[in-house]
């Protein structure tokens, strides 16, 4: 019998390490080992210029954009110990979860070049970290970290700040560079919270750590360090009207043209929807944006993209989801279901508009997965019979929303009521399971 082929060699393994504004003195002794021990280098300019000269591996600086080079950067190195540098924690914001994606869609596809397949990310990626610029941050405030908001603005829109901007609030704010506290300020200033107090912690850690604060209204420091925090004591000027956290916000909330769905039956509709973290919605004829808007809302990973056919509104969506903190929301301009063509599948839909598309409800029932929810909101007859007919043929709630206002009546108050609103809600089944094939009876032998 031959002897088996020896086992093929085990990868490299590929070290991420967290390093701070201290830089080589702030290190562990195992962090320390790996990058003397590494015959490549690669991390940031800045970074790599902390590291003393017995880190005698060949370092290659970051490319931009560093995403897409990712997947190169680890061909051109396999087989050779690397040690990749982050800020902090490398799994907080940092280069540790784009390498554990990318490691694990190769593990996924397998190797290519017939050798052997790659490992997953955590038999591969040996991760060890440092405090994050949220921990320095935290010691020095005073805050518990499980109670302060985290938002970082590296490399994303300054909007996404607004979402969690709430009276009392405390905010850490990740920086892109010098010129992200005054941009701060200014939209503190443009959403009402201009008495916000303000501190700037730069260089958190290190030998030139040093801070500055004021409030968002008075707010004219000059740039400093690009490495920096900022810490927010969130304060609502008077007459600042809240928004709340849960669906339904105030009409007013909204730049419309009248094609908003309004606040009551909006909360209802989100009920029926039912968003979860991770989720995407498709949000058909968007109107204003709403219903998409305040899915997104719900969690800050939930996913939305709002089909509207006119132009003038599309571009209104955009600006409501900017004003109310969800910048990510996706608008696709065209009518439905031409516009579907290529999206990705969604875990939830809702139409608001355009129920009478041929074959628009049919390619939208298609597109959900078992357990997808469809709602269908409609104030025609035409449409009403339409959902009547879904209803009948795939179950799920047909209800009426009624709503009725309050209004004066010459010395009086009286109620006018607004349109009712027909609404057909359901969940995707599950496909049958198969019937267990009967077993062959025994008979008796003579």
């Amino acid at each position: 019998m031959s002897p088996a082929p020896p086992a093929p060699a085990a990868p490299e393994p590929l070290s991420v390490v967290g390093i701070g504004a201290d830089g080589w003195d702030g290190l562990p002794a195992s962090s320390r080992q790996a990058l003397c021990a590494a015959e490549v280098l690669i991390g940031g300019a800045r970074q790599l210029a902390l590291l003393p000269g017995e880190c005698a591996g060949e370092r290659v600086p970051w490319p931009s954009p560093l995403r897409p080079a990712v997947p190169g950067l680890l061909t051109a190195y396999a087989g050779r110990r690397v040690c990749v540098l982050a800020s902090g924690d490398p799994m907080f914001y940092g280069i540790g979860r784009t390498l554990t994606e990318v490691i694990g869609e190769q593990a996924a596809a397998g190797d290519t070049a017939g050798g052997p397949p790659a490992t997953g990310a955590g038999h591969r990626l040996r991760i060890l970290p440092h405090p994050s610029s949220v921990s320095h941050a935290c010691a020095r405030l005073g805050w518990p970290v499980e109670d302060t908001e985290v938002v970082t603005l590296v490399g994303r829109p300054a909007e996404n700040l607004v979402r969690v901007l709430y009276d009392g609030r405390r905010v850490l704010v990740l920086s892109a560079g010098a010129g992200t506290p005054a941009e701060v300020a200014a939209l503190l200033r443009a959403h009402g919270f201009g008495p916000t107090r303000m501190r700037v912690l730069e260089q958190l850690g290190g030998p030139r750590e040093r801070s500055a604060e004021g409030t968002a209204d008075d707010w004219d420091a000059p740039p400093g360090d690009p490495l920096n925090v900022l810490a927010l004591d969130c304060r609502r000027a008077p007459g600042t009207p809240p928004l709340s956290t849960v669906p339904g916000l105030p009409d007013a909330a909204y730049e419309h043209d009248g094609q908003l769905t309004k606040r009551h039956v909006r909360a209802a509709t989100l009920a029926a929807l039912a968003p979860a973290p991770g989720e995407l919605l498709w949000d058909i004829g968007g109107g204003s944006g709403s219903i998409a808007i305040e899915w997104l809302r719900a969690h800050r990973s939930c996913r939305a993209v709002s089909v509207e056919r006119d132009p003038v509104r599309a571009e209104r969506i955009g600006r409501n989801a900017d004003a109310l903190g969800v910048p990510g929301l996706r608008v696709v301009p065209g009518s439905a279901p031409a516009a579907l063509d290529g999206l990705p599948r969604p875990d939830a839909v809702f139409i608001g508009g355009g129920l009478t598309a041929p074959g628009l409800l049919a390619a939208c029932w298609a597109a959900l997965p078992a357990g997808g929810r469809i709602v269908a909101n409609t104030v025609t007859l035409e449409s009403e019979a339409l959902l009547a007919d879904w209803y009948r043929r795939h179950g799920g709630e047909l209800v009426r929303l009624a709503v009725a206002r309050a209004v004066p009546v010459g010395g009086f108050t009286g109620w006018r009521q607004a349109m009712p609103v027909t609404q057909w809600a359901a969940v995707k089944p599950l496909p049958a399971s198969p019937s267990p094939t009967a077993l062959p009876q025994e008979t008796e032998q003579p």
